[in-house]
């Protein structure tokens, strides 16, 4: 009564051996695989951090550089500054001394326009809180309301933005006076 065995249950065996074998192939290929997206993970993980050191290093060498260019390019009008103090002191003609001075500040906004640096307008325009910095307001019934009057200090502009602005003086038109109400009796209380 108990169930024969039939023949065909030793091919069973068999595929299950080779579906083995062939599972076992698959994990193989699959850890090698995975061994070498782990070690291409690691070699890209490593060249991240050498760019990363890599393009540290090149900011501070160009901000370096930069800052070397704009001393050097200074330099000039500092040994300027030093004949013209050397030579005045025989000097009795203030106007050989203003020229010198003068010489200087040329060379030093020379220097500055080579970097990009360029100087505000501000007497005489439309007031621009973006460009200008009202320190007084002063009334000048000639001129038109909110203009520039004068440059108590100039502004600069470094590539097109504004790195100081300048402080200026700006027209108030003066207001009307206002209309004092007349003085009627008949708008007075009377006790």
């Amino acid at each position: 009564m108990f169930p024969r065995k039939k023949e065909n249950e030793r091919p069973k065996t068999e595929d299950r051996g080779q579906k083995t074998e062939e599972l076992q192939k698959q994990i193989e290929d699959l850890q090698k695989e995975k061994d070498e997206i782990f070690a291409k993970l690691q070699r890209v993980a490593a060249d991240y951090d050498n760019f990363q050191k890599r393009s540290a290093k090149q900011i501070t060498d160009s901000v370096a550089y930069e800052k070397e260019k704009i001393i050097k390019a200074l330099l000039p009008a500092l040994d300027n500054f030093e004949h013209a103090l050397a030579n005045s002191e025989g000097i009795a003609d203030a106007e050989a001394i203003l020229k010198g001075v003068r010489i200087v500040y040329d060379h030093i906004l020379d220097a500055l326009r080579a970097q990009g640096v360029e100087q505000i307008e501000a007497a005489g325009e439309r007031f621009d809180p973006a460009m200008h910095e009202a320190i007084v307001q002063q009334s000048d019934e000639s001129r038109e309301d909110s203009v520039v009057l004068e440059e108590l200090q100039k502004g600069y502009k470094l590539n097109g933005r504004v790195i100081r602005a300048s402080r200026v003086v700006v027209n108030k038109a003066p207001a009307a006076e206002a209309e004092l109400p007349a003085d009627d009796d008949e708008t007075r209380d009377t006790q």
